[in-house]
């Protein structure tokens, strides 16, 4: 009787506080979906097996399973991420919200228990994200919603490889999933731009040398010249942002801040087109519609591309070695949290090169 008493009196409170709190509703929307996307799941193995698998992910699916061996030698945390497939049943998996105010570079950020902050808040319910972030643009906020077709749960449970996350582009899914692999083999907390751009490092680098491995020098030197292009974007987005930054720091009044707003908006745009195009190898630019500033939307942009240059110093500094870089890089974090993981990084490449 006790035990009836207790239970009820837990659904009794979980019943008010999903009425009177938008995150409760929100964990439960997230927690469904994720039982799902978990009952869905099938071994990739019998999916391998069944006749009746289409040629186009049976060839997919070859390739995930291979890469993931790989991932597994190169000392990554593999685990049982991606030893399973889940066709979830639509063309997105989930929307992204991010945002900042439109006189700064602040992601706004959500906090959750383990992971911490966080500067992009997932939503399985489209129509939740749209309410979400009109309430974030009614408050003056930049916001952006992207789609997204993938995502880690860190090794909490056992990530499938969704149907969202499927590429025809053979590097962009093995990348995916080195990617994936990546962020359960480092987590840095309240560190998102840290743990992005990281895992972008591992998976790029990761599949260049898969596709070496199996004697495909050209998907190798297509995975190398994605990363070349990672880089240079990079490095493309922070010049922008320090531009933006400066601009802020004025403390100058809302007219005269999107005056400069949109001056950066046009220096951007020559940039890309003129300077920036002719130097990638995979990505094509071509003329660019007038596009005002969005600071969600760099701040999404930044968040993989965050000193991108330092990880591949790193790298290199290490053999050129993906199993050597990531484990010396862990022992580098350990006890890291937010901001201090780069500010380790960057000083221990500084202190290797003297520079």
């Amino acid at each position: 009787m006790i035990f009836l008493i207790v239970v009820g009196a837990l659904l009794g409170g979980y019943g008010t506080a999903y009425v009177a709190s938008a995150d409760v509703r929100y964990l439960t929307r997230a927690g469904i979906e994720e039982t799902r996307i978990l009952q869905a799941r099938r071994p990739i193995a019998e999916v391998l097996a069944d006749s009746a698998t289409p040629p186009g992910l049976r060839r997919s699916l070859d390739l995930v399973v291979a890469v993931r061996n790989y991932a597994a030698g190169l000392g990554l945390e593999a685990g049982e991420t991606y030893t399973t497939f889940a066709d979830v049943r639509r063309d997105t998996l989930l929307l992204v919200l991010q945002a900042s105010p439109r006189n700064c570079l602040c992601p706004y950020e959500w906090k959750w228990p383990i992971v911490g902050r966080m500067p992009y808040k997932g939503f399985f319910d489209p129509k939740a994200a749209q309410r979400a972030a009109d309430e974030l643009s009614r408050r003056g906020f930049d916001v952006y919603l992207r789609p997204s077709g993938a995502f880690s749960t860190l090794g909490w449970f056992s990530d499938p490889l969704l149907s969202t996350a499927l590429s025809p582009d053979s590097v962009e899914l093995a990348a995916t999933v080195f990617h994936e692999i990546a962020h359960n083999s480092l987590y840095v907390r309240s560190a998102t731009p840290f743990n992005e751009s990281f895992a972008q490092l591992v998976g790029y680098r990761s599949a260049e040398a898969f596709f070496r491995s199996r004697g495909d020098s050209a998907l190798a030197g297509r995975a190398a010249d994605r990363w070349h292009d990672e880089i240079l974007l990079g490095a493309f987005y922070t010049t922008l942002t320090d531009r933006l930054k400066a601009l802020y720091a004025l403390g100058l009044d809302s007219a005269a801040v999107d005056s400069g707003r949109a001056d950066a908006g046009r220096w951007a745009r020559s940039e890309l087109q003129d300077s920036l195009a002719p130097l990638l190898r995979t990505y094509t630019i071509g003329p660019q519609a007038s596009r005002p500033i969005n600071n969600a939307r760099l701040v999404g942009a930044t968040i993989y591309r965050s000193h991108l240059d330092l990880f591949d110093r790193w790298y290199m500094e290490h053999g050129a070695d993906v199993r050597r870089s990531v484990a010396a890089l862990r022992d580098l974090m350990k006890g890291a949290e937010g901001d201090s993981a780069f500010a380790r990084l960057s000083r221990a490449v500084r202190d290797s090169t003297g520079t």
